[in-house]
């Protein structure tokens, strides 16, 4: 792997930050226990995830390995605020760690390369921020071009459907003109249109996910 696939895949994660942070700005105080498109969580818990998931990437890259331990939290702190600074430590660590596409990264006991870490960090990273629109009532696709891109990497790294639960909820079909937006969300088993059903007749919604390394 050459020193341009790393470069390429922390841009990658660049545009999906950038997204992400601008799906954080309509948050404040008062919308903090709005539901989510994750079941289970509402957006606090979501966000103080989202914290977590960058934590494990910035672990990855500064330390050359992540733990599967959540990062300890103050739940009296801003979440939003914590992930806006977390966001940009974690822009500089990639930054200051050169662009060796081929350097390891142990996840629990699983090597990857820090270029598939940075793209499934994008991945999770991008989708949340999908999450996050959805719960401050002011929706926001993901760009197209990244959207494009995070699918091929979706379709590499989520487990077969049966093998699915608890880390996705079934995907969803869309329609053959549905935008590159709708689709990535829908292959991970959100709702890009709030009343969509999976195959089987139940609510569509995803399960909680795990640390994106671990993915």
């Amino acid at each position: 792997m050459d020193d341009c696939t790393l470069k390429a895949e922390t841009t990658l994660l660049e545009r999906a930050l950038g997204y992400a942070l601008c799906a954080l700005r309509p948050v404040t105080p008062e919308t903090l226990t709005r539901p989510t498109p994750c079941r289970s969580w509402d957006l606090r818990a979501l966000l103080w995830h989202t914290n977590d998931s960058l934590a494990a990437l910035h672990e990855g890259i500064e330390e050359g390995h992540v733990g599967l331990a959540a990062a300890p939290q103050d739940d009296d702190a801003d979440p939003a605020a914590a992930l806006r600074s977390r966001a940009s430590r974690l822009l500089g660590a990639w930054a200051a760690a050169g662009s060796r596409g081929d350097r390891v990264v142990a996840v629990a006991d699983l090597p990857l390369t820090a270029a598939a870490i940075a793209r499934t960090g994008a991945l999770e990273i991008a989708v949340h921020g999908w999450d996050i629109a959805q719960a401050t009532g002011l929706p926001r696709p993901v760009p197209a071009a990244l959207a494009t891109e995070l699918i091929r990497t979706a379709r590499q790294l989520v487990p077969a459907p049966e093998a699915r639960f608890p880390l996705f909820g079934p995907a969803l079909t869309v329609p053959a003109e549905a935008d590159p937006s709708d689709r990535l969300v829908a292959f991970l088993g959100r709702d890009p249109y709030g009343c969509m059903r999976t195959p089987d007749g139940a609510e569509a919604g995803p399960a909680g996910d795990s640390r994106p390394a671990s993915a």
